[in-house]
């Protein structure tokens, strides 16, 4: 992670929203973050306020984004982890009050929506950074470079799996019916799955998707599958459920050469779902859980290579936005990327409504 420049203060950063995604990855990754301070935690909630506070003692809080952007002359960067629904119109509010703005996935409901936010920081001058931080994943990073050594040949086939078993809906927005919401597992988990197909195989020409609502009482979809064919030929096969009995691999990528089979999700969510933080050995996995390289025989039966995997590295998302407010570094992911994904995610919404393959 870059250090602050000698002589320069730690950039102030609010971040909206101190549910999940605040609390469990915002907001512990930007204080592990050289160069980041969290500022200010927005939260109505009575309990999350005495969560924030006796996590972070120096924050400051504020009941409403209101409050956030009277002083947005204070801050240097908005973080917004809040529900779906109001990730484009509180971006918009950062950016037109002069803030650098990091959104959680997804971005916004529509491409277009993603487009537009684009082009608003664009003529603000000013980052705006989607948090897929499933790019940083222990078995993503470790395909990619497997890919660079050209360890499994021409890739043809691409399986990811992102699936859990809890057969009672949870409630609560992600999981409502409302279109508003911008809920189900297509736009929630989906957006993991889709975001790193493109970003190993490159743009997709057509979509195909099966989605429904098995579980009595859900709203929203929980058990999706896509396939979608890449413009260089891969064909990717992505699967996010929530009523899985049994787990798949989280990956599957069969190449010209040998196949890559990898089970276990990356361990730095329940890391930090269990109060741990980055330091020494983040992100390592026990090598019990390392996937194998090989072909001809299953890897449950001991056929192919036990390849180590790369530590996961979530907080190099967080690295790259301090670099970038301060040096002028790369955007590590843009509305824009995010804008080619839910492309696809609503050509899979219209796939599955239809019954028919969409092309793009």
């Amino acid at each position: 992670m870059t250090g602050t420049p000698p002589g320069n203060p730690p950039l102030r950063v609010g971040l909206v929203g101190y549910g999940l995604a605040g609390s469990v990855f915002h907001a512990p990754l930007i204080a592990a973050t050289e160069g980041l301070a969290l500022d200010t935690v927005v939260t109505s909630n009575p309990e999350r306020q005495q969560q924030a506070r006796a996590e972070f003692p120096e924050v400051r809080l504020a009941a409403t984004p209101d409050e956030l952007f009277d002083r947005a002359g204070e801050l240097d960067l908005v973080v917004v982890a809040s529900p779906n629904k109001t990730h484009v119109p509180l971006a918009t509010r950062a950016l037109e009050a002069g803030l650098p703005v990091v959104v959680d996935k997804p971005v916004a409901g529509t491409a277009a929506e993603a487009c537009a936010l684009a082009a608003l920081a664009e003529e603000h001058g000013l980052l705006l950074s989607v948090f897929q931080n499933r790019r940083w994943d222990n078995d993503f990073l470790t395909l990619r470079e497997l890919l660079a050594e050209d360890a499994l040949g021409e890739v043809w086939r691409f399986e990811s799996r992102f699936e859990r078993w809890r057969p009672k809906p949870k409630g609560g927005w992600r999981e409502s019916g409302d279109p508003a919401e911008i809920g189900g597992l297509l736009y929630d988990l989906g957006s993991h799955v889709v975001d790193q197909a493109l970003v190993l195989f490159g743009p997709v020409t057509q979509v195909y998707a099966e989605s429904v609502v098995r579980r009595a009482g859900a709203e929203a979809d929980d058990d999706t599958f896509l396939a979608l064919t890449h413009a260089n030929g891969v064909r990717s096969h992505l699967y996010v459920s929530s009523t899985a009995a049994q787990l798949g691999p989280r990956f599957r990528v069969l190449g010209s050469k040998a196949g890559y089979v990898k089970h276990g999700l990356d361990p730095q969510e329940a890391a930090l779902r269990e109060g741990k933080r980055p330091g020494p050995g983040w992100g390592e996995e026990a090598e019990s859980l390392w996937g194998r390289v090989g072909s001809g025989e299953s890897p449950l039966t001991g056929g192919g290579q036990v390849t180590a995997t790369v530590a996961g590295d979530y907080p190099a998302y967080y690295a790259a936005v301090a670099k970038a407010l301060r040096e002028g570094g790369p955007n590590p992911v843009t509305a824009l990327e995010a804008a080619a994904a839910l492309d696809v995610l609503e050509a899979a919404r219209r796939s599955a409504r239809d019954g028919a393959v969409v092309s793009l």
